[in-house]
């Protein structure tokens, strides 16, 4: 049997050029951007990754970059959420040929499945089709599955050997999964970009899948629990408190736009996003948050931080100054809005 996966499993977003396709050298610089900064594994596309504004033809050719991309230096999860089994055996058969490590999928996530039936129907057409490990995500965007139909998931159907718990109160699911000591479990991994990592270790999670913008500091964040370093791993809960109090009130738009502050993409836009999901006065937070975390970024690729200049106002309409000009000032481009 293979070692288990273990560590942060950490996930690309996907970036638009200016006309909201997808920026696929930007995409490869993003993939590198994770192996660099330490990443124990890759996850794509899933809900950090803008999945849902995304075409099948893009997912497919996407799970294509990204494994080329990673080439063996680090395991490859591909998302294979779909609204039917179906669909979701449709981009698992992909994911198998294009050599994809494993497989992770929610359940379906336009009209709810709450039968166990289908949970397993679905659950049953992923694996059938990938042939190597699956992670359930557990998300509310898909189902929230209760303790006994993960457990039954997990003993029943071969190959899904993981679970991906995001639901509340998440650190009870993951000890509740455990107690049941089920021996086809591989592991569980948390999510929610980290949040309650100080709480899941001690109850014996085997890593997390966060946003991919800070994943050096969240390497390092995971280092210190497993060193047993309990006032290293609180000291930088404490710097990334406030990063995932602006991610909660700018939903959508600060993975992206810490990106582009550490030069990994050109810009920061999103499909569907909502115009001015960020004022000025969000920007000069990020940019107080960017400082007290800079000190734990280890990226080899990195440049200098983008900081507080010419941040847009709330009217997404409004014109800023030309690339031109801001170079001539010899400051950096403007967010791009959206």
């Amino acid at each position: 049997m293979a070692t288990p996966y273990r560590g942060i499993f950490t996930i690309p977003a996907t970036p638009f050029d200016e006309d909201y396709q997808v920026d696929w050298p930007g995409l490869r610089s993003v993939v590198d951007f994770c192996v660099e900064c330490g990443a124990h594994g890759i996850v794509w596309p899933v809900n950090a990754s803008g999945f849902s504004t995304l075409s099948d033809e893009e997912r497919l050719e996407g799970m294509r970059v990204v494994v080329e991309q990673v080439a063996g230096r680090a395991p490859v999860v591909l998302g294979v959420q779909g609204v039917s089994a179906q669909h979701a055996a449709m981009f698992s058969r992909r994911a198998r040929e294009v050599g994809a490590d494993a497989v992770i999928a929610m359940a379906p996530y336009t009209a709810k499945i709450g039968d166990i039936g289908n949970l397993m129907a679905y659950y049953r057409a992923i694996a059938a089709a990938a042939q190597r490990p699956v992670f359930i995500q557990n998300h509310s965007v898909g189902t929230d599955m209760s303790v006994a139909v993960l457990e039954r998931l997990v003993r029943e159907i071969e190959y899904v050997d993981y679970i991906k718990e995001e639901t509340l109160p998440v650190t009870h699911k993951i000890t509740g999964l455990l107690e049941r000591q089920i021996p086809t479990l591989q592991g569980i991994f948390g999510g929610a970009g980290g949040r309650y990592m100080l709480l899941e270790y001690p109850r014996g999670v085997a890593g997390q899948m966060p946003g991919c913008h800070v994943t050096d500091v969240m390497v390092r964040y995971w280092e210190a629990l497993e060193a047993g370093d309990l006032p290293e791993a609180k000291r930088i809960y404490g710097l990334l408190a406030p990063l995932y109090a602006i991610e909660t009130q700018c939903p959508g738009a600060i993975y992206k736009e810490v990106l582009r502050r550490r030069g990994v993409i050109q810009s920061a836009r999103s499909r569907n996003a909502a115009p001015g999901v960020m004022d000025e006065h969000d920007h000069r937070a990020l940019d107080d948050i960017l400082r007290d975390l800079e000190p734990l970024f280890t990226w080899p690729g990195g440049q200098p931080l983008r900081y507080g200049v010419d941040h847009p106002t709330s009217d997404a309409t409004t014109d800023g100054p030309s690339d031109a000009t801001v170079a001539s000032r010899g400051e950096l481009a403007p967010f791009d809005r959206q």
